[in-house]
């Protein structure tokens, strides 16, 4: 009987998208990767307010940028086509709640990996290396590296790695604390912050918003290894996820997406491209 309903599979899969790279039966019975594949949608925790990661286009509700075409391709190995993917507009204080209740089968959402996160979500190794830098004002004078924070008051997001860096690195930094990162920008512009100050591809985001008006300070301070969020304990699934990573990586798709979406801002792969 199984391999009747293998046989089964594989016709319906051919019939409706040609299998692409998950062919039927490929995964062991029981798996996440069965269950989303049977499903024929992987469903995709991402953020929708940050462009070139996660951005939600208002104009046409596509969701766009690295970790949305990221999740494309992985949708593509599981389901057999790009399209077999539902996001859902997952915030930092959600990511693991999320996991957990299984609302998304993954998070793909400039996710930090850290040992507090891996008590209660398993992680892949990292597809992507962000450092943490400041957004000012174009015409700040006043802050031109990390140190200069002292003093100066500070927006940054609620349950992120970038402000426990802030409090040990700057302690005299106001912190200005919000749900998300599009919070800070009316803030920014209106005066009644200094800076932003997160991950570097999450700012360069806010920045092609208003390039005019704002400025990367560029000196970069921390090291943030970006990872695939799975529910705790699913080794099989984070061992799968890890082999399309490398496969990534190997074949050139991490790069052409890279040069797609974050490298139009002028960004450099260098630091950002894990090495496998």
């Amino acid at each position: 009987m199984r391999l009747v309903r293998a046989v089964l599979a594989v016709v319906a899969c051919l019939a409706v998208t040609g299998c692409g790279a998950a062919d039927a039966g490929a995964f062991p019975e029981g798996t996440a990767m069965a269950r989303i594949q049977q499903r024929g949608v992987l469903t995709v925790g991402i953020k929708f307010d940050h462009p070139l990661f996660g951005f939600k286009d208002p104009a046409t509700g596509r969701i766009t940028g690295f970790d949305a075409e990221i999740a494309r391709l992985v949708a593509k190995d599981l389901t057999g086509s790009e399209r077999g993917i539902r996001f859902v507009e997952t915030r930092p204080r959600q990511r693991e709640d999320f996991l957990a209740r299984g609302v998304v089968d993954i998070v793909l959402a400039t996710y930090s990996i850290t040992p507090e996160r891996r008590r209660r979500v398993s992680f892949t190794e990292p597809y992507y290396y962000a450092d943490q830098d400041i957004l000012v004002r174009a015409d700040n004078k006043a802050i031109d590296e990390m140190t200069d924070l002292n003093g100066k008051r500070v927006c940054t997001a609620t349950g992120s790695t970038s402000g426990d860096r802030l409090r040990h690195l700057v302690p005299k930094a106001k912190l200005t604390i919000v749900d998300i990162y599009s919070d800070c920008l009316p803030a920014l512009q209106s005066r009644a912050i200094d800076a932003i100050s997160t991950d570097d591809p999450i700012l360069r985001g806010l920045l092609s918003q208003h390039p005019d008006r704002l400025k990367l300070v560029g000196k970069p301070f921390g090291s943030e290894p970006y990872g695939i969020g799975v529910r705790r304990g699913d080794t099989a699934f984070v061992a799968h996820l890890n082999a399309l990573i490398s496969r990534f990586l190997r074949d050139g798709q991490w790069d052409s997406v890279f040069m797609n979406t974050i490298g139009a801002s002028g960004a450099v792969a260098d630091r950002a491209r894990p090495r496998r």
